[in-house]
């Protein structure tokens, strides 16, 4: 039966359209990669590993001395850290928001639209394979307790795992510790080799995350490889040959 409250949809529709919300609301907004702060950690992670090699490039390519590049490393790194801590932070609060307002748009639903979730209900247990007197048992336990059925409309509707999301400022830390530890792999390769340290260093701290978010979601470890350290190469020699035309146009020898 189709209602005002569905929006002209039956009671299924309703449902389909209420999952894609929840599956909009707790989506991951820094990307696909893996959830929490275990993402944050390997996004900046990554993102430290190759903003500092495009840096490098930069600066070598313009024959900035090495004592310089260190002093700039060091400023941009403090700059760096707070952005993506803050970044991290803000998400995860914005994700949080997103989802308490569904909660209370459903509590809201429970409370003056019961005859509707009742139905939803119905046909949400109908796809699961309920029929007859054993769904309407289902249906009439859910419906006697708000609470319960407010946690099984968020689940069972609109796919939430309500568990499984993180506080804003686990991301938080989560992204600092990928900023310090890409850092620090960074710039212990710099120390030990000046030349060509940041080059090996940013390789391992790719493949150290390709590999823990292939392990993590299951998918394949050399096609994420090739794709990711592609786009640091086409970044990386972007920035090199676009550093070379202007030193020559802007700085003839």
């Amino acid at each position: 039966m189709a209602h005002n409250h569905f929006k002209n949809k039956d009671a299924l529709g309703h449902v389909l359209e209420a999952r894609i919300k929840g599956r909009l609301a707790s989506s991951e907004t820094h990307g696909i990669e893996v959830s929490g702060y275990i993402g944050a950690l390997l996004y900046s992670a990554q993102s430290t590993a190759a903003i500092y090699l495009l840096l490098w490039i930069s600066m070598q390519s313009m024959l900035t001395p090495i004592k310089q590049t260190w002093m700039i490393f060091s400023f941009f790194f403090f700059g760096w850290l707070i952005w993506n801590v803050g970044r991290s932070a803000y998400l995860g609060w914005f994700r949080l928001q997103r989802l308490n307002k569904l909660i209370t748009e459903e509590k809201y639903e429970i409370e003056h639209h019961r005859q509707q979730e009742k139905e939803e209900l119905e046909a949400l247990y109908k796809a699961k394979g309920f029929t007859g007197k054993l769904l309407s048992d289902v249906v009439n336990v859910l419906m006697a307790d708000d609470n319960r059925l407010l946690q099984i409309m968020l689940e069972e509707e609109m796919g939430l795992t309500l568990g499984a999301f993180e506080h804003p400022l686990k991301d938080a830390v989560g992204s600092l510790l990928g900023v310090l530890s890409s850092s620090f792999v960074l710039g212990i390769f710099l120390y030990l080799l000046p030349s060509y340290g940041i080059y090996i260093g940013s390789f391992l701290v790719f493949v150290s995350c390709i590999l823990t978010i292939s392990k993590k979601e299951k998918i394949e470890f050399l096609s994420s490889f090739i794709w990711k350290i592609a786009l640091l190469g086409i970044s990386s020699a972007f920035i090199y040959f676009l550093s070379q035309i202007i030193k020559t146009i802007f700085l003839p020898s």
